[in-house]
């Protein structure tokens, strides 16, 4: 990879980690001023561009070779949050979700875009698995069915990943 290939790709993650944030701020204040539409915007945001950061970085295989040297660089552990793309799969996925759901589960009953639903939950504070999204506000975290997702920790790997990139980028404009 030669030096203006990584540029522009640390660049990307910068601009993709900054959408992010944004995203963040906007969700933050949906929770003073509830606005449905904004909050499942914003949240759907955060995922898009943490999976795009989550590609740069962990590449198919044909391009494996530049997401190890920019991890190395970058210092990225391959455990970080970011390598997880199964909550923006969900969102991006969401009619196969619904398909193969409905395939198994005939009963009708559908819960989509909840909020709170730890609060609204079923016996003993389980969310109920006909639950396929739902977003508590007071823990900042993502539900599709039986999976959490914890927005903070994902956003504060992108914080520190951004820090980490701050030497590379073409432009760091926070």
């Amino acid at each position: 990879m030669n030096g203006l290939q990584e540029m522009t790709l640390i660049s990307e993650i910068v601009l993709q980690s900054q959408i992010a944030k944004r995203a963040a701020e906007r969700l933050r204040a949906t929770h003073d001023h509830f606005d449905h539409i904004e909050t499942w915007c914003s949240i759907q945001s955060i995922l898009v561009s943490v999976g795009i950061v989550s590609k740069i970085l962990w590449p198919d295989k044909k391009y494996k070779q530049c997401g190890v040297e920019l991890r190395q660089l970058l210092k990225v552990d391959e455990r970080n949050p970011l390598s997880n793309r199964s909550f923006r799969n969900h969102f991006a996925h969401y009619d196969e979700r619904v398909h193969e759901y409905f395939k198994f589960n005939a009963q009708g009953v559908y819960t989509d875009l909840a909020m709170n639903p730890h609060l609204n939950s079923g016996i003993f504070g389980h969310i109920p698995m006909h639950t396929h999204r739902g977003y508590n506000a007071f823990n900042n975290t993502v539900v599709f069915r039986d999976e959490t997702l914890d927005l903070n920790k994902l956003l504060g790997a992108l914080d520190t990943l951004l820090k980490n990139c701050k030497p590379y980028a073409l432009d760091m404009d926070s």
